[in-house]
């Protein structure tokens, strides 16, 4: 039968510091994604899920436990290896776009590409790729526009298209809308979730309810501990708030 987990932790902890000044960002995580899922990661600041998010994209080492990614156990792997990981396999969109100002939009896709030297493909088959993708997030007539003469919403929509590009198992994305007014947010949003529906697995950190509530299942975090795992974000709701007063 074919494991359908993607994601799987195991007793994840993470010590920043020695001695005194040690401090447990993470305290003994479980908890699995299967593909397909559309999970948020959801705590007040300090609660671990930035640290979480890290371990996840393969940007740190836990301290202790165990992380599966597709099947790979990637806890303990050099820094090279988690770099040949992340590229292969994960698909960042991160909260400030993380664009490179001096190349437009299908360059900036196309970087990707150039860092995964696996796919034997030429320039010319790399940026058809990138050019598909930014069609995909609405951006074909943009492809030539750098990142100032786009507004924030385009630019998060260049970053998603990067992050499609490799075709990832799967999509981290760190407070996406957290920089983006109420609309391009929401368009950011119904991007995602129709990536989902096609069958992406999506893992996003969010601050904002309203934006938890796209995904099917919520991770509620406290003090570097999991409090609740609900598929739907109406139920942590009474957490959230707590957390806010």
């Amino acid at each position: 039968m074919m494991n359908d987990t993607l994601i799987e932790v195991h007793g994840l902890t993470k010590v920043y510091g020695k001695g005194t000044i040690a401090v447990e960002a993470l305290r003994g995580i479980d908890a699995a994604v299967q593909k397909g899922e559309f999970v948020a990661i959801m705590g007040p600041s300090g609660s671990g899920k930035s640290t979480l998010m890290n371990i996840l994209g393969c940007l740190d080492r836990p301290t202790d436990g165990s992380y599966i990614l597709d099947g790979e156990d990637v806890s303990r792997l050099s820094k090279n290896e988690l770099a040949r990981v992340r590229n292969r396999k994960i698909g960042f969109i991160f909260q400030s776009y993380n664009l490179l100002p001096r190349l437009d939009a299908i360059k900036n896709v196309m970087l990707p590409l150039l860092y995964n030297g696996e796919n034997g493909k030429s320039e010319a088959e790399h940026r058809q790729q990138a050019t598909a993708a930014l069609e995909l997030v609405g951006l074909g007539e943009r492809m030539h526009h750098k990142p100032n003469e786009l507004s924030g919403g385009q630019q998060q929509r260049v970053a998603i298209a990067r992050a499609l590009i490799n075709d990832p198992a799967i999509i981290l994305a760190d407070e996406p809308t957290g920089n983006l007014d109420t609309r391009s947010a929401e368009d950011i949003m119904q991007i995602l979730h129709q990536l989902h529906t096609n069958g992406a697995t999506i893992v996003m950190v969010t601050h904002e309810l309203d934006i938890a509530e796209h995904a099917e299942r919520v991770i509620y975090l406290r003090d570097g501990e999991i409090i609740s795992d609900k598929e739907h974000a109406s139920r942590i709701a009474h957490l959230h708030n707590g957390d806010k007063r």
